[in-house]
């Protein structure tokens, strides 16, 4: 029984330990998503003001 109990605490701290990392992969991921997006922009209206 005890092993059991300990298994489960090992795995309660593994995924806790996990999740900061899992949600810092997900902010970086979104602010690349956000400055890709914001260079296409840039890129976009550049392209866009000289044919005006």
């Amino acid at each position: 029984m005890t092993r059991i109990w300990r298994d489960f605490v090992v795995a309660v701290v593994t995924a806790v330990r996990r999740r900061p990392d899992e949600r810092a992969i997900a902010e970086e991921r979104r602010r690349a998503v956000q400055r890709l997006a914001e260079e296409k922009i840039r890129q976009e209206r550049g392209s866009a003001d000289p044919s005006e």
